[in-house]
């Protein structure tokens, strides 16, 4: 190409006369993807490092097999909530502590959410050493942090676990919804990167968390008039605006405006989750999106 550009010499933009005055789009979309892309890995190492700061590892005596083992917990204050999804899912600042919930044997595979870690009989003892200690092979050595994928299958396991001891509905419930949560936080973690098969992906993560968010609501809904109150660590209120809302997520809309209901005409419920149910409603009458 001739220095079409060029006699901008004297104004010091001699090296412009070879522009190409019309790029190639597609050059410059990749570009731009490709920027985005190292952008985003910029922030995840950043907060890679945050988040180390706000860990630290703690000892751990499994109630099946009596290994002592390093389990990672959450420093007491660093976990800043900043808001949370229509579910209660909680983002918080600088770490997300949903990651770090469940406490798991890498010995003999015994895990549960850190509440339930050491409430454990004798008759549910024996059931996990005979349906899951006597296979398990033992748990991967996590790196600093957990990632998204680490953090699933340790809450993964811990449902095995809840559903082998015969655990509490609302314990199975709560299980799901975690796991719903972390699917998500992993699926936006893949957003933000831009893999090249970031769709595939991306519609594999929102397909499982639709499945764990389904089964939820149905724990819950069982629990809900089997259970007496809390529903794990749910109050009244709060366990029927997150059915209210788990039945919007999920598409069942005229029954998310019906708990959502229950809500809003009780007169015992605090203005705070009641202005949440209104929301719900709202947007199941297509007033609001999600």
């Amino acid at each position: 190409m001739s220095d079409m550009l060029s006699g901008l010499e004297s104004l010091g933009l001699g090296g412009m006369g070879k522009m190409d005055i019309f790029e190639d789009a597609a050059k410059i979309a990749q570009q731009e993807k490709e920027a985005a892309r190292k952008s985003a890995i910029d922030a995840a190492q950043q907060a890679l490092l945050d988040e180390k700061a706000c860990l630290l590892d703690k000892t751990q005596k499994c109630r099946i097999c009596d290994f002592e083992f390093k389990t990672k917990s959450v420093k007491t204050g660093k976990a800043k909530l900043v808001s949370q999804d229509i579910d209660l899912r909680p983002r918080y600042k600088e770490i997300d502590s949903v990651k770090y919930g469940v406490i798991a044997c890498p010995v003999c595979g015994y895990a549960a959410l850190q509440k339930n870690f050491e409430v454990l009989t004798s008759g549910q003892a024996a059931l996990i050493k005979e349906k899951i200690s006597s296979f398990f092979t033992g748990l991967p050595e996590p790196g600093e942090t957990y990632t998204y994928d680490d953090a699933i299958q340790r809450h993964k396991l811990a449902l095995v676990n809840a559903v082998v001891k015969r655990g509490k509905t609302s314990e199975r419930a709560y299980l799901c919804l975690i796991l719903a949560w972390l699917l998500r936080s992993k699926r936006e973690e893949v957003e933000a990167l831009a893999p090249d098969d970031v769709e595939k992906q991306s519609a594999a993560l929102k397909a499982e968390e639709y499945d764990f968010l389904n089964k939820a609501l149905e724990g819950f809904n069982q629990a809900y008039s089997k259970e007496n109150f809390p529903l794990y660590v749910l109050d009244e209120q709060t366990s029927t605006y997150l059915i209210a809302a788990l039945n919007l997520e999920v598409g069942n809309k005229e029954e998310a405006m019906r708990w959502a209901g229950k809500i809003i005409f009780n007169q015992n419920a605090p203005d705070r989750i009641k202005d949440k149910a209104r929301n719900i409603k709202e947007i199941a009458e297509g007033k609001q999106s999600l």
